[in-house]
């Protein structure tokens, strides 16, 4: 079966689409390290502008004051991308985030969000009901806890998402190593892999922030 086919997506068909990657939705999640999910995110972010992916950003709260824009490090990695701003949790409730996306012409979504069982499993779900083809990058979101992060998993995987993982969707954009994307490819593992082993080695938890305590 050919890539073509849908089993396996190549990077002309697909858009990234991240979803309230914020400091005070991070904070509240608590028993998953930040600068891991932090650091998928942004590498999968510099691959797709890498791979001329179209980019879909959105915040929560911004604008009504509640909450601040995307963290620093990750809108470093997509420059000109602008954030959609909304008040719901579920993105597509916002006209100008779903004409953003239809804007791509792709149909086929990579979706990372936070909270996973919020504002990533809302998003998504009402995309696949929408027509649309969606794949998650689970080891780029978080939830408050991990049973919680975990039930959104089955929750997404049930109504038809795709899990994957940040350096497996980076290899199947691209796949070949005599693809003119390998080269990108190859400086995003091997920095990722240089970022990730401290960061396994020694993992972070946390206190509870933000909705959950002080």
């Amino acid at each position: 079966m050919n890539a073509a086919s849908g089993r396996i997506w190549v990077a002309s068909e697909c858009a990234l689409v991240l979803i309230d990657y914020q400091p005070a939705v991070i904070d509240m999640v608590f028993e998953q390290d930040h600068r891991v999910i932090e650091l998928n995110v942004t590498t999968l972010a510099k691959a797709a502008i890498d791979f001329n992916i179209p980019v879909v950003l959105s915040t929560v709260g911004v604008r009504l004051g509640v909450s601040t824009p995307t963290i620093e490090r990750l809108k470093a990695a997509l420059p000109g991308v602008d954030e959609i701003d909304r008040s719901s949790m579920n993105a597509w409730e916002e006209p100008g985030f779903v004409e953003a996306i239809r804007a791509t012409g792709r149909a086929k979504l990579v979706m990372c969000g936070i909270m996973t069982s919020s504002c990533l499993a809302y998003a998504a779900i009402a995309a696949l009901d929408e027509g649309f083809e969606v794949m998650f990058v689970e080891d780029a979101v978080g939830d408050q806890y991990q049973r919680k992060h975990e039930m959104a998993i089955e929750r997404l995987m049930q109504a038809g998402a795709i899990p994957n993982s940040t350096i497996s969707m980076i290899s199947e954009w691209f796949r070949d190593w005599k693809s003119p994307l390998a080269p990108a490819a190859r400086k995003h593992f091997i920095e990722h892999f240089e970022a990730m082993a401290p960061l396994k080695i020694k993992p972070e938890r946390y206190q509870p922030k933000g909705l959950l305590g002080k």
